[in-house]
């Protein structure tokens, strides 16, 4: 299960996707996000699909690696979608039994907020899939430069996220090594109810603490030892620069909103 966790990975190509300005693919992200919200009908729903799909082609990730990231939120979409279909009421009874009542409203809403939640997910692996940490970082920190005239430690926020997102794997390999060695002495973490495997995780969290501690204070250590002291005074070994594909890429997301929101009041 560790191992389906592929949030915070880089895949290295040479697509037009992963060419694009690391700002144009958060600006993407949130226009795509906020149409993901707006979107009303299955028509919408189906348009967010299309575009979805057609970026992952695209962009060359396979779909076994997105599919593998869908596994650990698995079930939370699945308790999502009961929730909606069991407690959302409506006018259309598909199936009474006692209490249980199951409307087509509540099932076409659990649909919904299943392929949005999935959608979302997708989308959010596609920043980090396709970028990595470094031009990330440098992106984040370009788009919040304005916020540097209220006092605000853009560089340091921007330096955080990056060292959060590579941190990820490193965290995800050191509990699998662990669990794999507690397993050579006999730890059973795959047995029993809900509250046994909890317990059995337990003994996962101190040597999981330590190490994470000890990363970080080597990597304090490291970046003092090179003179670190923030954004002030420091340069940019490549300056970022919108190209026309950019600008294409955003009046694209800017189509996507208008399409969407189209389709909500004409369709949906």
């Amino acid at each position: 299960m560790l191992k389906d966790i592929t949030l915070g990975q880089f895949f290295p190509g040479d697509t037009i996707v992963h060419r694009l300005d690391p700002r144009t693919k958060l600006l993407l992200m949130i226009a795509y996000i906020t149409a993901l919200f707006m979107a009303k009908g299955f028509p919408a729903y189906a348009l967010m699909l299309v575009i979805l799909i057609t970026c992952l082609t695209v962009s060359r990730i396979k779909p076994r690696a997105v599919l593998r990231g869908l596994r650990p939120v698995f079930i939370i979409i699945i308790f999502t979608m009961v929730l909606n279909i069991f407690f959302i009421k409506g006018d259309v009874i598909l199936y009474q039994y006692r209490f249980i009542v199951i409307t087509q409203e509540g099932l076409t809403t659990a649909v919904f907020m299943a392929s949005r939640l999935i959608m979302l997910i997708i989308s959010t692996f596609m920043l980090t899939y396709t970028t990595s940490p470094i031009t990330l970082t440098d992106g984040l920190e370009r788009m919040l430069t304005p916020l540097k005239k209220i006092k605000l430690p853009v560089h340091e926020f921007a330096m955080m996220m990056s060292i959060a997102l590579r941190m990820i794997p490193t965290l995800i390999e050191e509990t699998d090594k662990i669990m794999s060695a507690q397993k050579s002495r006999g730890a059973d973490f795959e047995t029993g109810g809900l509250i046994k495997r909890a317990k059995a995780i337990l003994p996962l969290i101190i040597p999981l603490f330590i190490s994470a501690f000890r990363r970080a204070d080597e990597l304090a250590t490291a970046m003092e030892s090179r003179c670190y002291h923030g954004g002030e005074g420091r340069t940019k070994m490549k300056v970022l620069k919108f190209a026309g594909r950019d600008f294409v890429a955003l009046l694209g997301g800017a189509v996507i909103i208008a399409s969407v929101v189209l389709l909500g009041i004409f369709i949906g």
